[in-house]
């Protein structure tokens, strides 16, 4: 039709890479630490008895099985890049893992605290020494994944997953190793289930916040801290710009914003230089260097119709 079209930057599928690619290896050694923590916690729970191992062995296992997951999304995310009938190639995949993520931490903060009021009607006999042992054991071991994360949770959705399971799982070691420690040195049974109902208070809400982010970008919602009405503002205000409509701001997966736009222009305006401004306005004040950009002419077979939907 005529149609001035352009992008700014684009994701190619030669180069396209999401921000949780580059903290592979760290999800690998978490899901190595994690294993360690979780047959450490199994065969001396088993060997003792003690329910407080067993129980937090559950948590370790959902977590590394929720790390496990979010490393699947992102090698299948790499590998659907060269597909060229996936143009955005599978990145989505990263977001849904997230999703299951939050479901997982919610579904064990609602075991532990279930557990735990169980517990606080007949605490069981929860053996100090080896509980305490154990407990020193998995807290490295979650420090240190914990350390490995924090870097990689600010810049994907993904990562921080596994990041607030993984600090979850640390917290439920220092709560193991609490309770170890009251055991041996006062006998007091009530702790376990204490800790337990202060570690599911702590993962629920942290849980509602990266489902309600994974839903953000599931639903297409802009991106949090973007205003859509000041990028319009902004772009009416360009030479040559006569409207700015149909603009669509998105997150494909984290650190991947995506925008498209129809720019009409005045009738002696020069569509390059309108094309060219809207991208530059777009790359460096909005942060949004992938931008597809529709400039059209007021009048004429090149102007757009409007939609129904």
């Amino acid at each position: 039709m005529g149609h001035g079209h352009g992008h700014g930057h684009g994701i190619s599928p030669a180069d396209a890479t999401s921000a949780s690619a580059k903290h592979v290896w760290r999800l690998w050694v978490a899901v190595g630490l994690g294993l360690v923590t979780f047959v450490t916690q199994v065969v001396v729970g088993l060997s003792t008895s003690s329910l407080a191992l067993l129980s937090d062995s559950a948590h370790v296992f959902t977590d590394v099985f929720g790390i496990l997951m979010a490393l699947t999304a992102i090698l299948l995310a790499q590998r659907a890049a060269a597909r060229p009938d996936r143009t955005f190639g599978l990145y989505r995949a990263e977001v849904f893992a997230a999703l299951f993520n939050a479901i997982l931490l919610f579904g064990v903060a609602g075991w532990v605290l279930y557990e735990a009021a169980g517990r606080l009607s007949d605490p069981p006999e929860v053996p100090g020494l080896p509980v305490t042992i154990v407990a020193i054991v998995g807290l490295v071991m979650n420090v240190a994944a914990f350390l490995l994360l924090r870097s990689g949770a600010k810049e994907s959705l993904n990562v921080r997953g596994a990041y607030l399971e993984v600090m979850a799982d640390m917290l439920g070691s220092v709560g193991v190793l609490i309770s170890g420690l009251v055991t041996l040195l006062f006998g007091w049974r009530y702790a376990d289930p204490v800790i337990g109902v202060a570690i599911g208070l702590f993962v629920l809400p942290r849980a509602y916040n990266l489902g309600r982010h994974a839903l953000r970008i599931l639903l297409q919602h802009a991106p949090s801290g973007l205003d859509i009405p000041e990028i319009t503002r902004e772009l009416n205000a360009l030479p040559g710009v006569q409207d700015a409509h149909d603009l669509h701001v998105w997150t494909l997966t984290s650190g991947m914003e995506v925008a498209s736009a129809h720019l009409t222009t005045e009738s002696d305006a020069d569509p390059a230089s309108v094309l060219a401004s809207a991208q530059t306005l777009l790359a460096e004040k909005f942060d949004l260097p992938h931008a597809t950009l529709q400039v059209e002419p007021a009048q004429g077979p090149g102007r757009c119709e409007e939609l129904p939907w």
